[in-house]
């Protein structure tokens, strides 16, 4: 995260107990490895070295997930649009890592039908071509069916692993209209291919983190710990809770902040110019029409001003993005007035027929893409691929600096498996274990068949009830065996402002998944904020329950409830106007 914006932490809560993964680290305060930034890209990075045996340790300023990776748009994708760059190498480790995702982590990233309205036949057909030959940007245009049908085909090709997914296919105008009867009836062709979905990214990220705690005591980690200095005795970072300060020594210290890259290379005393992220929003929405409209399918195509469209249907509510525009790290990062009017007019051009206001709306979120810097490069052209710089540092001789400048969801586990193989260079050590492959979380031995599902859910519903069962595997995959034993001696309760949940999930989310702020669990242990379920009752129910956990007093419980209440309406527009009270 940021060293100078966090979008979730109260900073300034009353005193509360001390954390033992806190304390780990200050009775230990040594590791080969420090990893800085705890996204998807440093927790993956975190896996493998774990996996290695690496006496490795993960910091993270906010809450795990909480900056670029949790504002995604929810996709594992092969990146279609790239090939027109030429980043054919990107493209093709994309659309493999794609497909490895669907096996190794099929509890959360599963097959997701894609459809392109398409307005003409031969639009960009000799811009693009252009573009890829002298990479000149030109004026962004809207692809026609040719260029569309071509870099189709190429994409097929590169998803040749034994049918991951299916092929694509065109249609022409009325079967188009046929099938999906609300699109614009001016359109002239609709092609339909598959990438994958992730409805849970945030929790996908915990699995990931789980797995390389899980693989014995000399992998460590820490939310809400901040990098703030390096120093002759290491990395000094400070507890984002108690304001205390230790040094962490290392021989690597690895940077993988995303977007906040140059920013936390300045905290610890390095000037740098990598990074050049560009700001991406969405809003869900809560429109049944829509909804029905898509027929369950994303509806993807870039738009006459070079920005990519989508409209998602999503956990019951639907989904509209993204924006592509220059951001300044120093900021945060919201989805403004203007951004929801585009979308607005996005979801007209697709669907003339159905409106969409503000009051359907219930929730925003905005994020920063850690892309590269690229000056006047149009954002839309930036490559998505990343690189690693190497610096050493004179504070502490002996120890390397490496920064990740780049990467994408949909590449975390390559991309950790290369980052982790430049540190086992650099320690002298070698790989013992490959992460291809290898189930994430949940994953693991998850029912991927229709008999299969019966089997584990008749295996393990008798203590909480076959239907219960089935939804916790939805929700945490296999994971949910642990908490189905946890819980299967008495009878669950749920919580009274939503049946979603019970009132032990959320006790047992807290005691095992790091949480430290009622922010952590609203917005990335549950889905909760993101369908727009919260109100002041429930904020309060939740917070009465983590702090039952984490051993609360009245006042750190209303501050923690009007932190996550700023957080809501400030960063992602839904006000929660009733005064919220401890009973």
């Amino acid at each position: 995260m940021s060293p100078t914006t966090s979008p979730t932490t109260p900073r300034s809560t009353p005193a509360r107990r001390p954390r033992a993964e806190i304390a780990e680290l200050r009775a230990r305060p040594t590791a080969e490895v420090v990893i800085v930034g705890g996204g998807i890209n440093g927790i993956a990075t975190f896996r493998d070295l774990a996996l290695q045996g690496v006496d490795v340790v993960l910091v993270e300023r906010d809450d795990f997930v909480s900056g670029a990776s949790a504002a995604s748009s929810h996709m594992i994708h092969g990146g279609i649009r790239y090939l027109e760059n030429g980043e054919f190498r990107l493209v093709q480790e994309s659309v493999q890592e794609r497909n490895g995702l669907l096996r190794i982590a099929p509890h959360y990233v599963k097959p997701l039908r894609t459809t392109v309205p398409i307005f003409s036949t031969f639009s960009g057909i000799l811009s693009a071509p252009l573009r890829f030959l002298t990479h000149r940007q030109g004026a962004p245009t809207e692809r026609g069916a040719a260029l569309i049908k071509a870099g189709l085909t190429i994409y097929d090709a590169f998803s040749r692993d034994g049918g991951s997914v299916p092929r694509h296919r065109f249609l022409g105008r009325k079967r188009s209209l046929a099938e999906l009867p609300a699109l614009n009836p001016a359109l002239k062709y609709t092609a339909t291919y598959y990438d994958a979905s992730m409805h849970d990214p945030e929790r996908l990220a915990l699995d990931v983190l789980h797995d390389g705690l899980a693989a014995g005591t000399h992998a460590r980690a820490a939310n809400h710990l901040e990098a703030v200095g390096f120093g002759p005795a290491g990395v000094r970072v400070r507890d984002g809770v108690t304001g205390d300060e230790f040094d962490l020594a290392a021989d690597v210290v690895v940077n993988t902040s995303g977007p906040w890259t140059d920013l936390t290379n300045a905290q610890l005393g390095r000037e740098t110019r990598f990074m050049g992220g560009t700001k991406g929003s969405h809003i869900v929405v809560d429109h049944p029409e829509l909804l029905e409209a898509t027929g369950g399918r994303e509806i993807f195509f870039e738009h006459e001003d070079g920005r990519i469209v989508l409209i998602y249907p999503l956990k019951g509510r639907v989904m509209v993005g993204t924006t592509d525009l220059e951001h300044d790290m120093r900021e945060p990062a919201v989805c403004t007035e203007e951004e929801v009017d585009y979308f607005f007019d996005l979801v007209a051009h697709v669907f003339p027929g159905i409106r969409v206001d503000r009051s359907q709306i219930v929730y925003r979120f905005s994020g920063v893409r850690p892309l590269p810097r690229h000056d006047d490069t149009n954002p839309g052209f930036v490559s998505r691929d990343y690189r690693i710089e190497r610096a050493d540092v004179a504070e502490r001789p002996g120890t390397t600096l490496l920064s990740l400048v780049g990467g994408k969801w949909t590449t975390f586990r390559a991309l950790a498996e290369h980052l982790a193989d430049e540190v086992l260079g650099l320690i002298g050590r070698t790989r013992v274990r490959s992460t291809r492959g290898l189930p994430i979380g949940g994953g693991a031995g998850y029912p991927t068949t229709d008999d299969a599902r019966l089997v584990w859910i008749a295996g393990h519903g008798d203590g909480v009830g076959r239907e219960r069962a089935e939804q916790l595997l939805e929700r945490y995959g296999t994971r949910a065996a642990a908490l189905i034993a946890a819980v299967e001696d008495g009878p669950e309760t749920p919580l009274v402002g939503h049946d979603g949940y019970s009132r032990e999930e959320i006790a047992w989310i807290t005691r095992h998944e790091r949480v430290v702020h009622l922010a952590d669990v609203v917005f990335r242990r549950t889905s909760l904020a993101f369908t727009g379920a919260l109100t002041p009752a429930l904020l309060d129910e939740l917070a009465d329950v983590v702090g039952g956990v984490l051993g609360w007093d009245e006042g750190t419980h209303r501050a923690e409830v009007e932190a996550t209440r700023s957080v809501l309406a400030e960063r992602h527009g839904v006000h929660l106007a009733e005064p919220s009270l401890v009973e």
